[in-house]
């Protein structure tokens, strides 16, 4: 397994696994056992960094990795999420409400420790920006829960470049995380510059677009109300039909690389910075291998060129998210 490095020595596999369509937002929760066995297949082959929040399920996301993964703990690299009160009766993003007061992170951690079975989280990422709360605070709330030994690096997760910057000015981050994919290229505007400046790496939730970069969504695609695309604006088949460009474009070229959409989704990214980890979510074995076998594709400085500038003419329509969840980006 190639591995890359986020910050200065958060050494990871060079893809993660995004392990929330286990138990939340993409239909209901997956059996637990085939959920083991998929963790325990994606050890099995090398890949060493994976995703979670207490936010997730709430809290039962958590309690299956902490679970599936105690036995090979001491070689893995578990990323969680703080900054959302849980405390009331509507537990998902956008529903409950922010909270990244100092006390309340430090309240979070056990949790969150207690949960993944371990007694230190290696990567603590506030999930989303605190407006009430000056980053600071939080960075500064962080910064004491490392020299307690109960964290080891700090992340920020859809910062803008000021909270980045203002963050990192009190404890170094290690990495940010945002969407990023062929479907979604804003954070090339200033996200990427800064990180680059700082030193500091992205891992790209979403790297396949929440599925519709496989090549396997189109306008006829039903999702359940339990599956939170539902409330998408970019999954409406109006949307879905429009941007139907990007996934012949992908096609175009999987089939001259012997790889399919998916493959060519992430080496692409891959392809556009040495620190740059995706961590696609799956929930079956046969993506998980299609997925790593995008390690294998290499694209070549023609093949970038002819996807750049084959996508600058591709309008991708839809928002990304409803109005109130993309107001918690970017802040």
């Amino acid at each position: 397994m190639q591995s890359r490095t986020l910050g200065k020595n958060l050494k990871v596999s060079a893809l993660g696994l995004g392990c929330m369509g286990m138990s939340f937002s993409y239909g209901p929760p997956k059996d637990k056992a085939e959920m083991t066995a998929l963790l325990h297949a994606a050890v099995d082959r090398g890949i060493t960094f994976f995703d979670t929040a207490e936010v997730y399920g709430p809290f039962t996301n958590e309690e299956l990795v902490g679970e599936a993964l105690a036995p090979f703990r001491k070689k893995l690299v578990i990323a969680t999420k703080f900054g959302f009160d849980l405390a009331g009766p509507d537990n998902r993003p956008g529903a409950s409400p922010l909270n990244s007061q100092p006390a309340h992170i430090k309240q979070a951690v056990e949790g969150s420790l207690k949960r993944l079975r371990t007694d230190v989280i290696d990567l603590y990422y506030q999930h989303r920006v605190d407006p009430a709360v000056p980053i600071e605070d939080v960075a500064g709330a962080v910064k004491e829960l490392i020299h307690a030994g109960k964290v080891k690096h700090f992340g920020l997760s859809e910062a803008g470049v000021q909270t980045i910057r203002r963050a990192h000015a009190v404890q170094p981050v290690a990495a940010l995380q945002n969407e990023y994919s062929l479907w979604w290229r804003r954070p090339e505007q200033e996200i990427l510059p800064t990180l680059e400046e700082l030193g500091i790496g992205l891992v790209a939730y979403s790297p396949l677009g929440k599925g519709f970069l496989t090549g396997k969504i189109d306008e006829t695609a039903k999702f359940d109300k339990t599956d939170f695309r539902s409330t998408l604006p970019r999954f409406t088949p109006e949307a879905l039909k429009a941007n139907q460009a990007l996934i012949d474009l992908l096609a175009a070229i999987a089939q001259r690389k012997n790889a399919t959409p998916a493959q060519i989704a992430l080496a692409w990214l891959l392809a556009q910075k040495p620190w740059i980890v995706p961590i696609p979510g799956t929930t079956k074995l046969h993506r998980l291998d299609e997925n790593l076998g995008a390690l294998s594709v290499q694209l070549t400085s023609g093949d970038l060129r002819d996807i750049n500038t084959a996508a600058a003419n591709i309008h991708v329509q839809g928002a990304r998210y409803p109005e109130k969840l993309e107001q918690m980006t970017n802040l």
